[in-house]
């Protein structure tokens, strides 16, 4: 049955993209996060990695979330003088989320959700008339 594998393969799609949703979430929550004290780093954003799997039961190519890795990108800082994680120079170290990445990966990663849904909902009406023309 190539449905189930289309299926199957648009259902990876789908499980991938929702933990690309959850770990731009996690970014965008942590986006104004610093550290408690001077010296230690605020939160370092972490960016997902997909990896190729072969389901040996349909014998079909499936996406999975890989690791996830930190960017190594420089902190943004700020003058803040009166903040418990100020340096000496009174600059605190803010993580290295930008508001505006994260969001057009979330755009795409919605993009790719939504592809993934509709070739689910195509496949799932195929069949259906699959089935109709077959009780005719």
């Amino acid at each position: 049955m190539d449905f189930l594998k289309t299926i199957a393969v648009a259902a990876s799609g789908l499980k991938a993209q929702s933990g690309r949703m959850r770990i731009i979430a996690e970014n965008l929550a942590n986006a104004d996060s610093t550290a408690s004290q001077p010296g230690v780093d605020p939160y370092r954003r972490r960016v997902p990695t997909f990896v190729e799997k072969l389901d040996r039961e349909l014998g079909v190519r499936t996406v999975a979330l890989g690791r996830v890795v930190e960017d190594q990108s420089e902190f943004r800082t700020r003058f803040d003088p009166g903040h418990p994680a100020a340096d000496e120079e009174g600059q605190v170290q803010l993580p290295n989320v930008s508001s505006l990445v994260e969001s057009m990966d979330m755009r795409e990663a919605q993009r790719s959700y939504e592809a993934n849904l509709n070739l689910v909902n195509a496949t799932r009406r195929m069949l259906s008339r699959t089935i109709d023309i077959l009780r005719a």
